[in-house]
């Protein structure tokens, strides 16, 4: 069976990557003063920064529409046996729900809900790949696939919150606390939706490196197959010290780097870091 898979721009997959698997992706909207742009085609995520550092406004996204997906969905469905696009987590956005009503019109086309965001959503990706390289039966792919979402396990620091007060998801002054006592705060999501599950304080370098070894040091249930390391923008310093830490404390057969695009970057701005794995 010859299938096709898809998925949003905010799977933040590496390009040798997507290229490797014929991966084609749906970009999300971000609207700058007004405008709007292409995740990834028309506006990067140093243009966000960019523009909010010379005293712009927060940019923000809006997903992608029924129309969108139905025309990507006829693009592939009558050139391959079947499509499968993997969406960004539900609980983040509309595009899950817009993807199942575009897929409505297609026999052979199947839409799942990652769970998840970023390359939480790109394991999904990658895993989807690998089903459809081995398996013919689509449902049965579909099911493997929904199994899967529940082993995949994000979580990321963010250095600094202007972004997350301007974007109206922290207050002023729990921001302004933070800030004063060195908070570095961690999300994780979980059941589809982010929280934050600790606080590091101190050198963000060093939060990074402990933030590490936390959540890898001594698990037995880890798949140590691989691991992604992503980014929005962090110091060389701090970079050089989470790939070091991985080193010491993951073992991994691979470890893909990868740069988080706008939806990330407009959300968490730069100084945002995590490890994405899958557990067994």
């Amino acid at each position: 069976m010859k299938i096709k898979i898809l998925s949003d721009s905010t799977c933040d997959l590496p390009a040798q990557l997507l290229e490797k698997y014929n991966i084609s992706l749906v970009p999300l909207t971000v609207v700058k003063d007004g405008k709007e742009y292409k995740d990834g085609i028309t506006i990067t995520p140093a243009n966000i920064f960019e523009h909010v550092a010379a005293g712009g406004e927060l940019c923000s996204t809006s997903a992608a529409n029924i129309g969108e997906y139905t025309d990507i969905f006829e693009k592939y469905a009558g050139e391959y046996d079947a499509v499968i696009h993997i969406n960004l987590g539900s609980g983040f956005s509309t595009c899950y729900q817009s993807a199942c009503l575009a897929a409505e019109e297609f026999d052979n086309v199947r839409v799942i809900d990652s769970k998840n965001l970023t390359a939480g959503q790109g394991f999904v990706v990658l895993k989807a790949c690998e089903l459809a390289e081995t398996m013919d039966d689509l449902d049965a792919i579909v099911e493997e696939l929904n199994a899967f979402t529940e082993k995949v396990e994000v979580s990321f620091v963010v250095d600094k919150l202007d972004y997350l007060v301007k974007g109206g998801r922290c207050s002023s002054a729990a921001a302004l606390g933070a800030n004063l006592l060195g908070l570095k705060p961690c999300i994780e999501v979980k059941d589809g939706k982010m929280s934050v599950v600790k606080k590091y304080r101190g050198n963000y370098a060093k939060c990074l490196t402990t933030y590490v070894k936390e959540h890898l040091e001594g698990r037995e249930d880890i798949d140590r197959s691989k691991l992604f390391v992503i980014q929005t923008v962090v110091s060389e310093e701090c970079y050089n010290g989470v790939l070091e830490a991985v080193n010491t404390y993951g073992n991994f057969e691979t470890v893909y780097e990868s740069t988080a695009g706008c939806t990330i970057s407009c959300h968490c701005g730069p100084g945002t870091l995590g490890i994405l794995l899958v557990r067994k």
